[in-house]
């Protein structure tokens, strides 16, 4: 690793200011930027870390929405009674992200920020129609993913929290690679002020998807019945030394059906 400067500010505004400089990254907690600079992947002449940020942290449910700010943590997700009361396949995918130490560090907003293929967070976002929240403005699921490792977020935009409806059903599963606990597909599916919408991590080739055809079939009957015989196209999916597009295809439909339940 190179040397870089470190800097720990106290307020938003001084992030903002921090993240103005050039060629300098936030810090989160750091699962997957400090990898990258281990192996040489990243070089960024200044960290600015988010941890003193208090405003970043912490859950907030009320009749309408679960709102998680950026710097809360998985294993804070996955432990909160009134987000698991509200919503409880948000809990069951952060108490299944990584491992203990990973749960404990990683962050839901360093995780959307990252957007990793395989990542959990992005078919939770995408799947209930969540609204990510930034310093800036506030971005629809669907404008906030773009591509591979790739959002909407400009240079030195932050994001402060998600916002995710409150919806009547919805279900979260995964296969996932043994060694990394990356999916290599996870499929959460929603039914709320949304809509029915079903999101698929870890296969698509250009990040997370829906899958229109699943959800045509559970609007019509939300059962795990209905997605009896569906099939998705391998095309635009990824093929690894884990698992070839043909098979993360079949997996999409028995994973949905799995998390209709």
């Amino acid at each position: 690793m190179q040397a870089f400067d470190y800097l720990a500010p106290t307020t938003l505004a001084a992030v903002a200011a921090a993240a103005a400089q050039e060629d300098s990254k936030l810090l989160a907690g750091g699962q997957s930027l400090l990898q990258s600079m281990k192996l040489g992947l990243a070089a960024p002449a200044a960290l600015i870390d988010l941890g003193n940020i208090v405003e970043l942290r912490g859950i907030r449910v009320d009749a309408r929405a679960v709102t998680i700010g950026a710097c809360t943590t998985h294993a804070a997700v996955a432990a909160s009674m009134e987000l698991r009361a509200a919503i409880p396949a948000l809990a069951d995918l952060a108490g299944r992200i990584g491992d203990r130490q990973v749960r404990h560090r990683g962050t839901i907003g360093g995780s959307l920020a990252n957007n990793d293929p395989a990542a959990c967070w992005p078919a939770a976002v995408l799947g209930l129609g969540a609204t990510v929240h930034t310093n800036k403005r506030a971005l629809s699921a669907e404008d906030f993913f773009v591509g591979l490792y790739t959002t909407a977020l400009n240079d030195g935009e932050i994001i402060t929290a998600v916002s995710f409806p409150i919806p009547e059903r919805a279900g979260w599963q995964k296969f996932r690679q043994p060694a990394s606990r990356f999916a290599l597909v996870g499929v959460f599916v929603g039914r709320g002020p949304a809509g029915v919408r079903v999101a698929v991590t870890g296969a698509g080739a250009h990040g997370v998807f829906r899958a229109s055809e699943l959800e045509a079939r559970l609007a019509a009957d939300w059962s795990a019945a209905a997605l009896a015989g569906a099939t998705v196209g391998a095309q635009d999916l990824n093929s690894d030394l884990h698992a070839s597009a043909e098979y993360r295809a079949a997996l999409i439909p028995v994973l949905a059906a799995c998390a209709v339940g």
